[in-house]
């Protein structure tokens, strides 16, 4: 039994598949991920290093290349370039386009083993080597905090506050700070007077430095109990600056830094970034969102816990945003649904005057069944809409009809020549149910190239093929089950019954002009060739 025969014999299992495409696919769209373009894996990470004191040449021969020796020992690697000035050694490590974003984690871990193993060997004055291997990171919401009054420390202090609370919100990835200018002490020393209470320079700073280092103590035994000795040195104010002893404790004769130097706080002098927003200086939120989240959801999210916050938010500041990830994207579905909306209605229309407005029924509704399947497979394939996802199901559009026509055309061929419904039905489906395979078969491998890739093409364009793949493969599975089952509820037999069974069906208007075309272009050679 064919699946045209048993979809029309089994109308219970044909309305219950119809209900579960309508009924997933509905669910399936509110369901799948949203973002504004495919998650792309960076393959790139930086190794950076300080070496206090190093000229370039220390650094690149002492710290750079051990670095890079260790590293090309991982069979991942594709290349490295690196950088060495004075007292800094920067590598970038690039990997192979084969390795997808479930194996780099484990690959960047494996570096840092190698690395963490050879810090023993390196220099006693390299101070850090840090690595950062998340370039990936997209930041889809950025806001813009200002307010008039306040200094840049009060704002990033309400920063501080503001990314902890929305990093609470389900579904958000990281929130970073940016445009912050760190407070400084800055202490100027008087060489004057330095000279004259027979003091030099260097004294004062290896003092400065040792007084704000961290060091263990000692501990002592009480009650059976080990109490460590944490004495406290740090230098975090003006006062705490000024009367720090320099000189003078044996003697009893006390010389304070502010005997000798001009001490004051203030904001960094070169700055790495200044941000302004409407002219004004501004902090940035920036927010990430998390794996295959949906972002619309979580822009709401975003927008509900921030106006929570409102309510204890200090006079004067103001949160913009700068850039809504989640607006963007929720514009974007909402144009896709219009288009499908359109695409529907035009096919209705068009085959209204061409095949009469059941068959026009029929074929806009499978259409429609076949794009709710559509959504059930890329959620169970974890595939979110996106711009590349939502392009591949605007270009399907175009496509996903072509099959149903036939079938509908072929059925309603069969009505004129006598037959019945079901004899219709299961006549052109017997004829054309293998080429239709084999066109949908060619149109899906056209597409098969950028799907398959195994580089970073394949990585964020494979949702294009995958979802033309989906749709078309159940365009031709809805043409051999749902058409003939709605064309046997919708087409009428009587309308037809009473032409002759070897009527030719083909004396239409647009059939003889077509005919008479095609026996022209058979004809003369020369018009075909022009043609």
């Amino acid at each position: 039994m064919s699946l045209t025969e048993y979809s029309i014999k089994n109308r219970v299992i044909s309305w219950l598949f119809l209900v579960i495409l309508a009924i997933g696919g509905i669910q399936s769209f509110n369901d799948l991920g949203r973002l504004e373009d495919p998650a792309f894996t960076i393959k790139d990470a930086m190794v950076i290093s300080t070496y206090s004191g190093a000229t370039s040449t220390e650094v690149e021969e002492e710290l750079t290349y051990p670095l890079e020796k260790e590293i090309r020992k991982l069979p991942y690697i594709k290349n490295i370039k690196s950088t060495s000035s004075a007292g800094l050694s920067q590598i970038m490590v690039s990997m192979e386009m084969d390795y997808g974003p479930d194996e780099l984690p484990q690959i960047w871990d494996e570096m840092r083993r190698k690395i963490n193993d050879l810090r023993p060997n390196l220099p006693s004055g390299v101070n850090s080597i840090q690595i950062i291997d998340d370039f990936g990171d997209v930041f889809g919401v950025m806001i813009m905090l200002t307010g008039d009054g306040y200094d840049y420390v009060e704002l990033k202090r309400y920063a501080d506050y503001l990314s902890r609370e929305l990093e609470l919100v389900d579904g958000v990835g990281k929130v970073a700070i940016a445009g912050d200018q760190k407070e400084m002490l800055f202490v100027e020393l008087s060489l004057e007077r330095l000279s004259a209470l027979n003091l030099d320079m260097n004294t004062v700073m290896g003092l400065l430095n040792q007084q704000n280092s961290v060091q263990s103590s000692g501990e002592i035994m009480i009650n059976g109990e080990s109490l460590a000795i944490r004495p406290n040195g740090n230098l975090d104010s003006v006062e705490s600056l000024e009367n720090l002893i320099i000189h003078g404790r044996d003697t009893g004769n006390l010389i304070r830094l502010k005997d000798v130097a001009e001490i004051s706080k203030g904001i960094q002098e070169k700055p790495s970034n200044v941000i302004t927003f409407n002219g004004k200086p501004a902090i940035n939120l920036a927010i990430s969102f998390g794996a295959g989240v949906n972002v619309v959801e979580v822009g709401k999210a975003l927008d509900a816990q921030l106006q929570v916050l409102e309510n204890i938010k200090p006079a004067g500041i103001n949160l913009d945003y700068f850039y809504n990830q989640s607006a963007e994207v929720d514009k974007s579905v909402q144009d896709f649904v219009v288009s499908l909306a359109q695409a529907v209605g035009i096919v209705i229309v068009v085959l209204l005057f061409t095949m009469g407005m059941r068959s026009g029924i029929i074929i806009g509704a499978v259409l429609l069944l076949t794009v709710f399947g559509t959504f059930i497979m890329m959620s169970i394939n974890n595939i979110e809409l996106h711009r590349i996802s939502l392009g591949a199901l605007i270009i399907a559009l175009g496509m996903l009809v072509d099959n149903a026509i036939v079938i509908v055309e072929g059925i309603l061929v069969g009505l004129k020549q006598g037959q019945t419904k079901k004899q219709a039905a299961m006549s052109i489906a017997k004829q054309t149910q293998w080429p239709l395979l084999g066109a949908t078969v060619i149109a899906i491998t056209a597409f098969a190239p950028i799907g398959l890739s195994q580089d970073a093409t394949g990585e964020f364009m494979g949702s294009l093929f995958w979802v033309l793949c989906y749709s078309l493969f159940l365009s031709w599975i809805t043409a051999l089950t749902l058409t003939p089952f709605l064309a046997d509820i919708l087409l009428k037999e009587s309308d037809k019954n009473d032409q002759a069974a070897d009527a030719d069906p083909y004396k239409g208007v647009l059939f003889t002009v077509f005919r008479w075309s095609l026996e022209l272009a058979l004809n003369y050679v020369g018009l075909r060739s022009l043609v």
